[in-house]
């Protein structure tokens, strides 16, 4: 583990390979998990917000899920998380062109209808992060869905943590990705 400021991250962000292979996964990471994406209370404000002009993006039955269920929930662990189409998909899903699970916020945020781009969460993953009192633990989460993105991430010998580096900016900002950086290559001499 390594710490910088408050983040505890783990030595996997820095040792895994990974680059999203869509065209393979299909977005599964959109599917996967036992509730919905984390949010903060922040982020389900703007969620509801803007859901006037990316609900265009949605199908008519995730919009139905989401007027049924409203447009954030707590989960079984008390956690705040995206609603779940069928108990299954992340309801703020569409699928476009080439079968592909794709965001309808994002898409939205793309089109520059909006500026919220998605859950910090979303645009982070793999890499989840448990907040605690003191600190946040930044891990690695190996999903089985997520294989092409490991095999493609070690084809082009891309570690993590630079496959994310503006949703970890986004997250901590510049100075903290330096140090993240830095840390990097402090590591590289000692292995």
């Amino acid at each position: 583990m390594v710490e910088i400021g408050r983040a505890i991250v783990s030595i996997d962000v820095f040792k895994a390979h990974f680059l999203c292979d869509l065209l393979r996964c299909k977005g599964g990471c959109c599917i996967e998990g036992d509730s919905g994406a984390p949010l903060t209370e922040d982020e389900a404000a703007l969620i509801e917000a803007s859901y006037p002009v990316f609900k265009k993006y949605l199908p008519e039955q995730h919009i139905r899920a989401i007027e049924e269920m409203g447009f954030s929930l707590i989960d079984s662990d008390g956690d705040r998380v995206t609603p779940l189409y069928n108990s299954l998909q992340c309801a703020y899903t569409c699928t476009d062109e080439n079968g592909i699970l794709k965001c309808g916020i994002e898409k939205a945020y793309t089109e520059g209808e909006i500026t919220f781009r998605k859950p910090i969460s979303c645009h982070l993953f793999p890499i989840r992060i448990t907040s605690y009192k003191r600190f946040d633990a930044v891990n690695y989460q190996k999903l089985v869905v997520c294989q092409p993105g490991r095999e493609c991430g070690e084809s082009a010998k891309l570690p993590l943590y630079i496959f994310l580096k503006e949703p970890l900016i986004r997250k901590y900002g510049e100075e903290w990705y330096k140090e993240l950086e830095i840390a990097s290559e402090y590591l590289k001499t000692t292995s």
